[in-house]
């Protein structure tokens, strides 16, 4: 039986739903984001559906989609203009030094195409990238952050954690394949601990707060197991 998709918000031109972990936005007929929501709206429910921004397939959360063409064309200005707050929780590995470190900053330039786990800032020319976080919580092995995106390079959140050595807990790309194999088998996990949780955007006279702050089951189950 299909999961069915949850519609957190609609407004005029644009409708935000959330996304499951290891679904893709689109490009898998039948099986995608867009087609399971259309499904859901029923045909010709809306003059198009489109996503306004990037999430990874892997990532969970809120996803905006636009419904008719101008309002694509306005949202899509105030994510290019750095208009629209992105938020997300994302699991990572280790612990944050010193240990009473609660925020930061990951500045390190990246490319525009996606990098790999060896070289995660991408081949080719590197442009500014900026990423803000802020440690909510941690458990013997994992710390759990609060990011905000102030750039949108590809893969932006995953690389920079790599950089870091905070690896997100499950990344297929960027993490290690040790952790991936303890996870899948000792853990029962196979998922990624990286979930889009909160945007905030000018909808032409009104401000609009869309939220979902509760992690995935899956990431939740394994952050409370690592704390015993």
């Amino acid at each position: 039986m299909k999961e069915k998709i949850k519609i957190i918000e609609q407004g005029q031109g644009w409708i935000c739903a959330e996304k499951p972990g290891g679904m893709s936005v689109h490009n898998d007929p039948g099986k995608d984001m867009i087609s399971r929501l259309q499904e859901r709206l029923g045909p010709g429910s809306t003059e198009i559906l489109q996503p306004v921004h990037r999430l990874d397939k892997e990532t969970s959360g809120l996803l905006l989609m636009a419904t008719d063409r101008d309002t694509l064309a306005e949202l899509s200005d105030l994510f290019a203009g750095g208009k629209v707050t992105k938020r997300y929780k994302a699991l990572v590995h280790g612990h944050f030094d010193p240990p009473g470190k609660a925020r930061g900053t990951w500045d390190s330039p990246l490319t525009k195409s996606a990098g790999g786990r060896t070289d995660p800032r991408g081949p080719g020319k590197q442009i500014e990238a900026l990423t803000r976080y802020r440690v909510l919580d941690q458990s013997l092995h994992y710390t759990l952050l609060d990011i905000e995106l102030f750039t949108g390079r590809k893969h932006q959140i995953r690389r920079h954690a790599k950089l870091a050595g905070h690896p997100v807990v499950g990344d297929p790309r960027y993490g290690s394949p040790r952790a991936l194999e303890f996870l899948k088998t000792q853990k029962q996990f196979d998922a990624m601990g990286l979930h889009a949780c909160f945007l905030q955007f000018r909808d032409k006279d009104r401000a609009v707060t869309l939220e979902l702050p509760d992690l995935p089951p899956e990431v939740a189950r394994l952050f409370e197991e690592d704390r015993a």
